[in-house]
């Protein structure tokens, strides 16, 4: 799952709608989101049907001209302000419902023209870096605070596993893993060298922040490019170091409705769109403007976000399994029905748990479908790999 974070009034909820087509509620005020939206999104790639020249026939996705559209679970969360981690403005619930997410969208208004809190400016005068920052500093200061109730029986562990031990089920409601919090600390050469007797409040805010960079990766979604002010900001955010897809939201949610109308034809992450039938001269001049921001920028940048996180921040790649691998299909005939998103470097027999529990537990080996070859548990993964799992378990 991926979460949407953000001040009030950054074009959250815009980005939201544009990425499941749903309705959460739009306006320029803060706070316009108070209970968490929850919906559907789809990752593109492209599929593999066109190098095995087949007509596929989905079932847990869709395929659109050789393009796989995946679908994963989006969270769009209340707007978060400074001191969200002491409990300002909705930040408990905030807070806790980001940490459940896998990593995070951070949309920020790239225009400058909303302060610190969301309010609307006169003229472009906020530094976006500002809200960046203190999105990170909200987070790593959350983390903190969990992990800082144990600080006195950390302090008195004589062992490394025993304080990774502590650390791991403390944070285990906030969907860390213990091999996340064990790598880190193995790295953690100034934290060892002090011992457990004697971390201090920095030490263990050093720490969360750390926990936070790996376990909830951020990728910056600049929002509202089509505002002149954006472009100069855009490319401060990048120079500071920040993976950074320069968004337009408006954008996009405008396109995929068109789309959905009928009077354009555009696929999500296209670079243009094709006019079908005739409109209206609002509707005209609406999508011109968005003509203009493609042409400038390639994109709307939205799919694009999504699909960097999952391929980029994730590192993920994607895994069709069959049950012939002579026709490339399931037992009812349908061909490439599945495509998994599955963590680079997971293995074959890794694919079969994913699937189902007892596919894994009664793994005996895999087949490469492309060529025939047969597989060993340990077989890493490649994306667009089409794989058959054997195993004493049948498939239900």
């Amino acid at each position: 799952m991926v979460g949407l974070v953000g001040k009030p009034n950054a074009g959250k909820s815009t980005f939201f709608n544009a990425l499941t087509m749903l309705n959460a509620k739009v306006a320029n005020y803060p706070f316009t989101t108070i209970e968490p939206n929850v919906g559907v999104a789809w990752v593109t790639t492209k599929c593999v049907c066109r190098e095995l020249n087949v007509k596929d026939n989905p079932v847990n996705s869709r395929c659109e001209d050789g393009i796989r559209f995946i679908p994963v679970k989006i969270i769009d969360l209340p707007g978060l302000i400074p001191g969200a981690y002491k409990g300002e403005g909705l930040g408990n619930q905030f807070l806790d419902s980001v940490m459940k997410a896998d990593a995070l969208i951070h949309v920020v208004d790239a225009s400058g023209y909303t302060d610190e809190q969301g309010r609307q400016l006169e003229t472009p005068e906020h530094d976006p870096m500002i809200d960046i920052e203190f999105i990170e500093n909200e987070l790593d200061m959350w983390i903190a605070s969990i992990i800082l109730k144990d600080k006195q029986k950390i302090n008195k562990a004589s062992k490394l596993d025993e304080v990774i031990g502590i650390l791991s089920t403390r944070l285990s409601g906030l969907n860390i893993d213990r091999s996340v919090i064990k790598d880190i600390m193995q790295k953690e050469e100034e934290l060892l060298n002090k011992k457990f007797f004697s971390w201090e409040d920095t030490d263990f805010i050093r720490l969360a922040k750390k926990i936070r960079q790996i376990s909830k990766p951020i990728l910056v979604a600049a929002n509202k490019i089509d505002v002149p002010s954006a472009e100069e900001n855009v490319k401060r955010i990048k120079e500071n170091g920040r993976a950074t897809v320069p968004t337009s939201a408006e954008a996009e949610l405008l396109l995929r409705k068109a789309a959905q109308a009928g009077f354009i034809a555009y696929k999500p992450g296209d670079s243009s769109f094709t006019v079908l039938k005739d409109m209206n001269p609002t509707q005209k001049s609406a999508l011109g403007k968005v003509d203009q921001i493609l042409k400038k920028w390639g994109s709307t940048g939205v799919q694009q976000a999504l699909n960097y996180v999952y391929f980029n921040l994730l590192d993920m790649i994607v895994v069709y399994p069959v049950e012939d691998e002579n026709k490339y299909s399931d037992k009812k005939g349908n061909v490439l029905p599945d495509a998994y998103l599955i963590k680079k470097g997971s293995t074959a027999k890794d694919l079969a748990f994913v699937i189902h529990t007892e596919l894994g537990e009664g793994f005996l080996y895999a087949i490469n479908a492309k060529n025939k070859m047969k597989l060993g548990a340990e077989y890493v993964l490649k994306h667009n790999d089409v794989i058959k799992i054997v195993s004493t378990t049948k498939r239900a």
